[in-house]
Order: structure tokens, then C-alpha cells, then sequence
């Protein structure tokens, strides 16, 4: 007589995405240590990771690699991180129309459990982080945010329509410009509750004229810490700003020492 099995509900999935062009900064190494990071954080769904990419070798064999969303302009003005915060909106992507996707920036070490994330959203929501740097509600950090996918497609349609125009209006910044596109149909930004995505160089160093002496720390509550601009996480977890040589020497001794971080080994592995 066969035993009878108790039918386990089927989880959820989480549509995790990341991209990654060219042979500059960023590695195969890289998005393997994302994709470990978000693994080892997901529990309450099934995970779906994708990498946008037009150079898979040395992508872990988990990763689903979709090809690079292309921009429709000419080579000079397919520059910057357009090629992120506006060919990512294409309404299609890779066949995920209708999905909802979670995008994090490569300079990231996740710190906690996504299971909130991946739940937060509501509807046809975008939701990202609050910039640091802004005042007001109107921009938007773009190193993680989420969307269902068929649902910002103006935003790439009117890049590849007025590149010139936008460039000349929001230079490198182009998350600005993906907010921007964003208000203008939503009328507003979502933001992911503070204390899930901090900055390290915002939230976790110390102030400047103690960072000599005080070792950052990860602030309470957090999931993603954001690495962007300088220090990079190897940089960090060394104790130094930037690679030798890459900062002005008077920069570094005036206030850009900083201590090591071990701490952040345990998590960007």
C-alpha cells in the first residue's frame, strides 16, 4: 500500500536580475557573488536569477543568462548607465513581461533577508531607494529597485526617441532620469523602507575625522549595503579608499583614511 505524502505548497518565485557589459570593473566573479549572496538570503521563495550579459563565460551554471536589452541610438550616445536605468525598462526583457523583477548593481553585498523585498511591492508598484544625497522625494538610488516588467517601457522609448536631450539634461545621473520618467507617470516615488538598503560610505564609516580610528559598522536592520562610488567592498574590507594611486594622496590623508572592515568577509563570499 503506497504511503500517503503530504503535497508542500509551492513557493513563490523571486525574478532576481543583474546586468553586466563589457570587459571593464565588473567580472563573471562578480555576478557569481551576487548570485551566492541573494541564494544564501532567499528562503521563503523559489529563485529565478538572470544576468543581462553579452559575455557569459565564468557564470555559475545557476545563473539564467538573457542577452543585453538594446538601446536604439547611435554609439555615442549609448553611454553612461543609460544602458541600465533606461534599456532595462524595455517592456519585454528577456521574455519576463509580466514578472516582476528585483534588480540589484553589482556593488552590493546583501546583508539580510530578501523575502521582505521580494514581498514589499504591491500591484504594478516601482519601488526603489530613497537617494542619500537629494533632498525631497524626487530620486531615486538605482542600485536596487523592482518593477513588473511591461511597465516602464516609456521610460526606453523616450531615451532612444531624445537621447541628446536627455543627456544634455541629466548628464551621467541617469537614475535622475529614471526617476523623472517615473513621477511623470506615477506621480511619485516608493521607496523601500530606510533601514533595508544603507550606503556604506553614508551609514556604516564614521565621520570623517574619526574614520582613522573607528572601524565602520553595519548599521541595524540592513539588507542591502550599497557600495557605490568610492570605496569599492575589496577596498573596504582592506582599509583603504580606493586601489594605490587611483586617489590624490592629500585626499586620503585628509579624509579618506579609513580603517579595515573584516566584518564584511562573513557576507561578500
Amino acid at each position: 500500500m503506497a504511503q500517503h505524502q503530504e503535497n508542500k505548497p509551492c513557493l513563490p518565485v523571486a525574478n532576481v536580475i543583474c546586468i553586466k557589459w563589457g570587459k571593464g570593473y565588473y567580472t563573471a566573479d562578480d555576478v557569481n557573488r551576487l548570485y551566492a549572496m541573494v541564494k544564501r538570503n532567499i528562503s521563503g521563495h523559489r529563485l529565478h536569477f538572470y544576468c543581462f550579459t553579452e559575455i557569459a563565460e565564468g557564470l555559475d551554471d545557476g545563473i539564467i543568462v538573457k542577452p543585453l536589452p538594446q538601446l536604439n541610438v547611435r554609439p555615442e550616445d549609448n553611454k553612461y548607465a543609460y544602458r541600465k536605468e533606461a534599456a532595462l525598462c524595455d517592456d519585454n526583457l528577456g521574455g519576463l513581461k509580466g514578472r516582476r523583477v528585483l534588480f540589484f548593481d553589482l556593488d552590493v553585498v546583501i546583508t539580510g533577508s530578501l523575502d521582505e523585498m521580494v514581498d514589499y511591492p504591491q500591484g504594478d508598484e516601482f519601488v526603489i531607494i530613497k537617494d542619500w544625497n537629494s533632498w525631497g522625494s524626487r530620486v531615486g538610488q538605482a542600485s536596487c529597485y523592482s518593477w513588473k516588467v511591461g511597465t516602464l517601457g516609456f521610460i526606453k522609448d523616450y531615451f532612444e526617441a531624445h537621447p541628446e536631450e536627455v543627456i544634455k539634461q541629466f548628464g551621467t545621473a541617469s537614475q535622475e532620469y529614471l526617476s523623472s520618467k517615473v513621477i511623470e507617470k506615477q506621480g511619485h516615488l516608493k521607496f523601500w523602507p530606510k533601514q533595508w538598503c544603507r550606503s556604506f560610505k553614508v551609514h556604516a564609516l564614521p565621520v570623517w575625522f574619526l574614520r582613522r580610528f573607528v572601524t565602520a559598522k553595519l548599521p541595524k536592520g540592513t539588507k542591502v549595503l550599497c557600495f557605490h562610488g568610492r570605496p569599492k567592498m575589496d577596498d573596504a574590507i582592506a582599509g583603504r579608499w580606493a586601489p594605490p594611486g587611483v586617489e590624490p594622496k592629500w585626499k586620503t590623508i585628509l579624509y579618506k583614511t579609513i580603517k579595515p572592515s573584516p566584518w564584511l568577509g562573513q557576507y561578500w563570499i
